[in-house]
């Protein structure tokens, strides 16, 4: 069984343009697939442009107090 090449491949904007008015769906995921990567290199320098800095993670644990602890009195378990 010999298959074609995809539509796709053989001729993306012909495929895109058929795309957009047959199926949607299709199309608009395509396109905001292809955004995706283009925004991993776009999106960090305009933040950083635009004076973003990241802040500060919170503790991944708490902080224990510097010496002995206190002695309770009264009300021991």
């Amino acid at each position: 069984m010999v298959f074609g090449a995809s539509p796709f491949w053989t001729n993306p904007i012909r495929y895109l343009r058929w795309a957009a008015h047959e199926r949607p769906n299709v199309f608009y995921s395509l396109i905001i697939g292809a955004i995706g990567p283009v925004a991993l290199l776009v999106v960090p320098p305009i933040r950083r442009s635009m004076g973003y800095t990241r802040s500060v993670p919170p503790p991944m644990s708490y902080p224990l107090p510097e010496g002995p602890r206190k002695q309770l009195s009264g009300y021991e378990d």
